[in-house]
């Protein structure tokens, strides 16, 4: 009996009670290590897929709205990752008024869905129903990754004047330029043309890719960095507070949401492809959205070590636009570390929301 007990007490002993006890949560009961997606908020419509949220600050001190317009793939998880780090809960301190766009869970039953469906149909009924609830025209459009590029056709086509600042993050405009992958892009396009083949006009349902597809998708885009990840976890499986950060940010890579056909396939045409956007212009539909049409204040983020869209894709924006007050600001990290990273609050939070709250009041 005595000896059990001290068995019991013994730092190794009780070690290994940590390890498995840890090790039995992550893999069986990941849930109770979550922590992410703690911001409240209200949710202001619902068209059965897409809901707008709205984040109230308790004190705010701009007047211009903040939209938060997230890439089709992701979970929105991925801005209030965790209570310490949480791009939301920075910018309510901050004293904004924080809207997103939620595109939701889409399904076969959406695979039709265009850039056209987006940037057209979507997102200008949503921006209006901010403008309602509250009660300011103007507004700030923040978009990463393929929501820049939603929200800068959106601006593009409508010429939408009340869109005083827009923030890109991360968003690819010249494709070719992106270093290896945009020379591959570039290659397979002359591939494709030379066989007579017109990947725009590539059906839409067959383009569609699951919610499982795109997160394998995401962690081979890093195979490495995927390794490490759990090579650490194993060796800080005794630390409860890095498996609950392992878990909570494995809640975002892992729930990755599924890609509408339509618009993985005019994205994929216009950007990488044929690369339109880089010469100032997107296809959409019937009609073309030419970039210089916008006016809007310009924040432009891109990642020093963003292999998917890397500085030289993301720069060519500033000169295809016709906005006088435009901006490049280089952040460290990668393509996902820009928007979430442990080094954005201080680095592209912080140079955010400085320049813009000059520019929302």
């Amino acid at each position: 009996m005595l000896g059990t007990a001290v068995l019991k007490n013994f730092p190794a002993t009780r070690r290994l009670r940590r390890i498995a006890r840890n090790a039995g949560d992550r893999l069986l009961r990941p849930e109770s290590l979550i922590n992410n997606g703690q911001t409240p908020y209200d949710v202001i419509c619902d068209d059965s897929l897409v809901k707008l949220r709205h984040y109230r600050p308790q004190q705010q001190r701009h007047a211009v709205p903040f939209v938060i317009v997230p890439p089709l793939a992701v979970n929105m998880l991925i801005y209030d990752l965790f209570p310490e780090r949480s791009l939301i809960r920075f910018l309510l301190e901050q004293g904004f008024s924080v809207y997103m766009v939620d595109w939701g869970s889409p399904t076969r039953d959406h695979a039709h869905y265009t850039l056209s469906t987006y940037a057209r149909k979507l997102l200008p009924a949503f921006l209006q129903q901010v403008r309602v609830h509250s009660g300011q025209t103007q507004l700030t459009l923040h978009g990463w990754s393929m929501g820049g590029g939603i929200a800068l056709v959106y601006v593009a086509l409508s010429g939408d004047r009340d869109i005083r600042n827009l923030i890109t993050v991360g968003t690819a405009v010249d494709g070719h330029a992106n270093g290896p992958i945009g020379r591959q892009y570039a290659a397979l396009n002359r591939v494709l043309q030379r066989a007579g083949v017109n990947f725009r006009k590539l059906p839409a349902r067959w383009a569609y890719t699951p919610g499982w597809a795109n997160a394998i998708g995401f962690k081979l885009s890093d195979p490495v960095g995927s390794v490490r990840g759990y090579l650490d976890l194993l060796r800080n499986l005794d630390d409860r507070e890095y498996v609950s950060q392992h878990a909570t940010q494995g809640a975002f890579i892992d729930r990755l949401e599924a890609y509408p056909g339509g618009i993985i396939r005019d994205w994929t045409y216009s950007v990488w492809l044929e690369n339109e956007a880089g010469r100032g212009q997107i296809s959409v539909g019937r009609d073309i959205a030419r970039l210089d049409r916008i006016q809007a204040n310009l924040f432009c983020v891109a990642g020093q070590s963003d292999t998917l869209a890397n500085i030289d894709s993301c720069k060519a924006l500033l000169d295809l636009v016709s906005s006088q007050d435009k901006q490049l600001f280089i952040a460290p990290g990668g393509h996902t570390g820009i928007v979430s990273g442990s080094q954005a609050p201080d680095t592209v939070w912080r140079a955010m929301t400085d320049w813009l709250a000059t520019r929302s009041d």
